[in-house]
């Protein structure tokens, strides 16, 4: 009612009303990507990161020269710029997708443990808008912790180890540029591999208020996955397994010429996956009430 004592329609001059439809999709992305790396646990864990292949880096150092060592180890020797491979590769095996799956369940489960998540949905932002800037978060911290180990690796192998060249698995010697391409190559392979990882964690975040739940499925899964390609009688079922040759496909940038039939075919797996995991959390945030 007016200061004259007419009534006003019920119409969308209310403020509320009009700002429904307007929340900004790139300050919601901002916002978001603000809350996930200010927390200390999100600092910490790329601080762990980067701290792999510097540990790596000195221990080569420290080694070098010694008895023993495999192909890996003897051609970081020669070539720095291989040590973020080498780091690369330690680090898929658990800690990235550790850390990505409690990225993805602070998304939706903690949100719901922490009540914000109602909010969030009354607030003027859509569940697909907001399934897409959580999707899109995770994507974001895939490639932001897949490119602290690479480019710390890349940068402490240089600075130890000498990166003029790197040695290829047949013997011969590629130029630098080439090398840092293949190293590129290979990050963004593992951004992707990650990603479909956070896929799986964001569709079971959506399913659960509790973000431990989130963790321990994921990494129970992952290793799973482990035991049944550590089986040879289980090969039948290796084709549907994510992990499934990761190494031999991270060790092809040491091939001259290059072959990428695992690097191709793990990047399809992992596309799967993530259509897997971003339809089922589309499902179950568009059917369930909060």
């Amino acid at each position: 009612m007016s200061a004259t004592g007419t009534i006003r329609p019920l119409t969308s001059e209310l403020p509320v009303a009009a700002g429904r439809t307007a929340a900004p999709f790139g300050r919601l992305l901002a916002a978001e990507l603000r809350l996930m790396l200010r927390r200390p646990r999100t600092l910490v864990a790329l601080g762990l990161l980067a701290l792999i292949p510097v540990l790596m880096g000195v221990t080569v150092v420290l080694s070098s020269g010694g008895p023993g060592g495999d192909f890996l180890m003897a051609a970081i020797e020669g070539s720095g710029v291989l040590l973020s491979l080498m780091a690369l590769t330690m680090s898929l095996a658990l800690l990235l997708p550790l850390l990505i799956s409690v990225i993805a369940a602070d998304s939706f489960a903690g949100e719901a443990a922490a009540g914000t998540l109602r909010g969030l949905l009354l607030a003027p932002v859509g569940r697909g808008r907001l399934i897409t800037v959580k999707a899109l978060s995770v994507l974001i911290f895939s490639a932001l912790s897949v490119a602290v180990v690479v480019v710390v690796g890349v940068v402490v192998g240089v600075a130890l180890l000498g990166g003029d060249a790197m040695i290829t698995a047949s013997g011969a010697t590629i130029g630098l540029g080439e090398a840092l391409l293949r190293i590129l190559l290979l990050a963004g392979w593992a951004t992707v591999q990650v990603f479909a990882v956070g896929a799986v964690a964001l569709a079971l975040s959506s399913a659960t208020e509790r973000p431990i739940v989130v963790t321990a499925s994921v990494m129970g899964g992952f290793i799973g996955f482990q035991l049944v390609t550590g089986f040879p009688s289980l090969d039948w079922l290796h084709p549907a397994v994510l992990t499934h040759r990761w190494m031999p496909a991270q060790l092809e940038i040491l091939n001259d010429p290059m072959n990428v039939t695992d690097l191709t075919t793990s990047f399809l797996r992992a596309c799967f996956y993530i259509l897997i995991g971003l339809s089922l959390t589309v499902w179950r945030m568009n059917s369930k009430d909060y």
